[in-house]
């Protein structure tokens, strides 16, 4: 396996100052790394041909890892799919062609478990992509990301080019969106709980009956995944990218109450859609690649909450 980044790399990290870019970027910086931009950061706009050509022009990078420019939750996917839709494709339609075009050594998309169908078997394979109907209520993104990972594998049977697609559990961890209204479920509980508890509240109205599993990866743990993919990884397939574990939406509240101190009640409003009922990644191929995370989920909710604590 050829040997891909060192500190002299030219990296270029796409996302919406979400967990992922800024912990990808800190890593980098941490180790040593001098040239690495992102686009939030570093005020790049990929939803125009022109920038993003001129960029690529100027910066050359040798490695992208391509996230996206909108994400959020059940609420946020029912406002805005039009921009769901429309920011993911044109960003990385945008990115991944400049990345080809300019010899880019290797690219790293970041697809999602919304990829995959509503009723895929548990936990999901990644031969089960585009083998029945997405949820609804994710469905904008999930048609963006699909493109996105069909873009990737378009890429390297015409061109070669060394673009690789992973499909992660949900992320959460410090910087993860906490806005109440549009954030994955998972950060806007932490909002919720916190108000919650500051302001002397008695409950707290979680979306659903709290039946749903959902699957949680710490974004430090991505992190660390992305990297080995860089690395150990050439393939033309997807490949999930796990905890191996899910929970209800039911445990995950009492979790994020426990982390949170709060003493009043849960509240479930079941006039509120629950989404997919499960999305659980079968993490085998990854597994035995060599890789596994470290953060549990307790732990994990723990420091994210102690972060978002810290901000407030």
């Amino acid at each position: 396996m050829k040997k891909y980044m060192h500190r002299n790399s030219r990296i270029f990290i796409v996302g919406h100052n979400d967990s992922v870019e800024n912990s990808l970027r800190g890593y980098f910086q941490s180790q040593g790394f001098a040239h690495v931009i992102s686009n939030t950061q570093d005020h790049i706009n990929v939803l125009d041909q022109s920038k993003v050509a001129d960029f690529f022009k100027k910066f050359k990078p040798e490695y992208v890892f391509l996230g996206s420019l909108r994400s959020g939750g059940i609420a946020a996917n029912q406002k805005f799919p039009a921009e769901f839709i429309y920011e993911n494709t044109q960003s990385q339609n945008l990115v991944i062609s400049e990345a080809r075009r300019w010899s880019v050594k290797k690219l790293l998309y970041f697809s999602s478990s919304c990829v995959y169908p509503k009723a895929a078997k548990q936990p999901i394979k990644e031969s089960s992509l585009l083998t029945g109907p997405l949820e609804p209520t994710s469905e904008p993104y999930a048609v963006a990301k699909i493109a996105g990972t069909k873009l990737c594998q378009a890429y390297k049977a015409q061109y070669g080019f060394n673009a690789i697609a992973a499909v992660p559990a949900t992320l959460y961890g410090p910087g993860s969106d906490t806005d109440i209204e549009n954030a994955h479920v998972l950060g806007a509980l932490i909002a919720k709980f916190h108000k919650a508890k500051t302001e002397g509240a008695k409950e707290v109205t979680v979306w659903g009956s709290g039946k749903p599993r959902r699957e949680f990866l710490y974004v430090d743990d991505f992190v660390s995944a992305c990297l080995f993919l860089m690395e150990k990884y050439d393939g033309a397939d997807v490949i999930n990218v796990g905890s191996g574990h899910d929970v209800t939406i039911r445990q995950l509240a009492g979790m994020i109450k426990k982390a949170s101190g709060f003493k009043g009640k849960i509240i479930f409003d079941t006039k509120k859609p629950d989404g997919a009922m499960r999305k659980l990644l079968d993490t085998t191929r990854m597994c035995k690649l060599g890789w596994k995370p470290k953060v549990g989920l307790e732990e994990g909710i723990e420091k994210t909450y102690q972060w978002y604590a810290r901000q407030k």
